[in-house]
């Protein structure tokens, strides 16, 4: 896995708990990437929805490493021909499901490796938004909270970098669009929007400092935590 994180490739990987908008957010935030900056841009489906749509069922806990590899061994093929990937999921997301649902944590230290090889920037989709059932791999809306405390724990205690994205509809992309743009400074592209909107973003913030204790990153949590949660 470490070798491929050699291409030069930028990856952006996304994870949530179950219905927070991961493909969306991973779809539109690649194109948005391609149309601002003209790099080749592409997005990583998540396997496990692959999985339960080809086996008509939930895999097994023995099942469960063949999908964590076979997500990361996807990302490094577009690794190859792609200046940015965005990842829906890595094998973070199969680790913290098998540790929930059948008290195993063998994968979770291939998949922290198999992330940090690959993985530049994680995007954690808040649960801010209603819970929608959409395939078998949905287990309800009781089950996001222990899953959103498990993806922190993970990338806490790696010290793997993640940023909170939250907000509903097209706010969602601009938050990820403003984590990201940072990254993409370095990179040689053919357009400059996305710095363009990021100068203006940061010429718009206020000039004192804004610290909260409570929150893992305050522009995004200060609100969402202080009122009340959306569709109730």
């Amino acid at each position: 896995m470490a070798e491929t994180k050699q291409t030069g490739a930028l990856v952006i990987s996304v994870l949530g708990a179950e219905s927070t908008g991961k493909t969306t957010l991973a779809q539109a935030l690649a194109e948005r990437i391609a149309q601002a900056t003209g790099l080749a841009t592409t997005w990583v489906p998540e396997v496990l929805r692959r999985w339960c749509d080809d086996h008509g069922r939930t895999p097994r806990a023995d099942e469960q490493r063949a999908i964590a590899e076979r997500q990361h061994a996807d990302i490094g093929a577009a690794m190859q021909d792609h200046a940015v990937v965005i990842a829906d999921t890595t094998a973070l997301m199969t680790a913290v499901y098998s540790a929930l649902l059948f008290n195993d944590r063998k994968l979770e230290a291939m998949a922290v490796a198999a992330h940090r090889a690959q993985v530049v920037l994680s995007l954690l989709t808040a649960i801010d938004i209603p819970w929608q059932p959409d395939g078998q791999q949905r287990d309800g809306p009781q089950v996001r909270g222990p899953v959103d405390n498990a993806l922190r724990q993970l990338l806490i205690a790696h010290r793997l970098p993640w940023a909170l994205v939250s907000g509903l509809g097209p706010a969602r992309v601009e938050a990820a669009l403003d984590a990201v743009a940072p990254l993409l400074r370095s990179r040689s592209t053919p357009r400059q929007g996305l710095f363009t909107r990021l100068a203006r973003r940061n010429a718009a913030l206020p000039t004192g400092p804004w610290i909260c204790e409570n929150c893992d990153q305050p522009e995004c949590e200060h609100a969402l935590r202080s009122g009340p949660a959306p569709g109730r």
